[in-house]
């Protein structure tokens, strides 16, 4: 679960966003409504647990009650459970309402439902429920290629691509006063050129 980040929010891939939010009627404040999801998702069998919002962490990770209510209040709640004999990953994520707390709170009234199927002992029907939860993995960076992160040509030769390295290496370098960002990028670029060019 440590590819998925706490804050700010990591939506789950592939599902939809709410436009029109609502106002909710649950009578609940935001630590309530956090510490009652994850005791019930550990009731659950949930690991692995991880809260995602925009609201800022308290040392534990969990979001932190009290925080001004962020203009994003989706909440998306990541989670591994044993399924068989197998650990699979979920997510349950909401963005129904306008406020975090709601949401998080409609989440939890969520996990109780499928306790309540656990309860009951339907375990079939429970992980059916659970099968509409499966976690994709986390989307995977997409770089550009080398050559546009280098201006350059596909085709340029690896003379030509080691001085073009140097080059925006002695303007980016943080040394410098660069960005470790863009120069990060730039030596990927590079070790991509070397590897496929044999610079």
């Amino acid at each position: 679960m440590s590819d998925h980040q706490r804050y700010p929010l990591a939506w789950p891939e592939g599902q939809p966003r709410q436009r029109n939010r609502q106002d909710a009627l649950f009578k609940v404040d935001f630590g309530r409504s956090r510490d009652e999801l994850v005791t019930s998702l550990g009731n659950l069998g949930a690991r692995g647990v991880i809260i995602s919002s925009n609201v800022p962490l308290r040392q534990d990770g969990l979001p932190m009650a009290g925080a001004s209510e962020p203009n994003d209040p989706g909440v998306a709640v990541y989670f591994d459970r044993k399924v068989g004999g197998d650990t699979r990953a979920f997510v349950i994520a909401c963005d129904t309402y306008r406020k975090v707390r709601w949401n998080l709170r409609a989440i939890g009234h969520t996990v109780e439902a499928l306790r309540s199927i656990q309860r009951h002992g339907a375990s079939s029907m429970l992980e059916q429920a659970f099968s509409g939860f499966a976690a994709l993995p986390p989307r995977r960076a997409v770089h550009p290629p080398w050559w546009e992160v280098l201006g350059l040509h596909e085709g340029a030769s690896p003379d030509v691509i080691r001085a073009r390295f140097r080059e925006l290496a002695s303007i980016h370098h943080p040394d410098r006063g660069g960005d470790p960002r863009r120069m990060v990028e730039i030596s990927r670029a590079y070790t991509e050129a070397q590897r496929i060019r044999a610079v």
